[in-house]
Parts: C-alpha cells; sequence; structure tokens
C-alpha cells in the first residue's frame, strides 16, 4: 500500500511541477489553487508512505517519477525541445526509480 502512496504523490507532483507553468507566477487564481492543492495532496500522500518505507528510496521515487513524468509532458504539452540526448536521460531516471524499487526488495 505505501509504494501505491508514493505512485500517487509522484503522479501528483507531475501536476503540480506542471500545473506551475499555468500559474502565471502564482497571478492566476484557479490554477494557482489546483497547484497548490496537488502540492500538499502529493506531499502529505509522501509522509504518510515514509511512515512505513525508508525516507531516501521513496522520496527518490517519488522526485523521479515526478521529474520523468514532468519533463516528458513539457515535451508533450509545453513544446519543450525534444531529442535524444534529453530522452535518454529521462530514461537513467527511469533506470535509477527501478534500481531502487528493486534493491528496496531485496
Amino acid at each position: 500500500m505505501a509504494w501505491m502512496l508514493v505512485l500517487i504523490a509522484g503522479l501528483l507532483e507531475i501536476g503540480w511541477a506542471i500545473g506551475l507553468k499555468y500559474t502565471d507566477g502564482f497571478t492566476r487564481p484557479l490554477p494557482s489553487a489546483l497547484t497548490i492543492l496537488a502540492m500538499v495532496v502529493s506531499m502529505y500522500l509522501l509522509a504518510l508512505a515514509a511512515r512505513t518505507l525508508p525516507i531516501g528510496t521513496a522520496y527518490a521515487v517519488w522526485v523521479g517519477i515526478g521529474a520523468a513524468g514532468a519533463a516528458l509532458l513539457g515535451m508533450i504539452l509545453l513544446g519543450e525541445p525534444r531529442d535524444w540526448l534529453r530522452l535518454g536521460c529521462i530514461g537513467l531516471i527511469v533506470a535509477g526509480v527501478v534500481g531502487l524499487k528493486l534493491v528496496e526488495n531485496a
């Protein structure tokens, strides 16, 4: 159950990271409120998961999901650069997250 919380928290991190772009420096009320809500819920779920998971692993997985997801959605939704080096780096993040999860279960 704790890993499910980390996954959901990571997805919310993607949401708030992308949401930051739409807040226009927190000057737009609705995008700002949704972004702040996603931040709070994401942190809360991570904190719940950290009750039973090692914080280093849980945090790294949470950050990895957020970083890789935000980078991919930035390319898809925001027209950010798409090149092989960038995709390769995202792949390294994903490999690191998977590696940490596998070591956790060993």
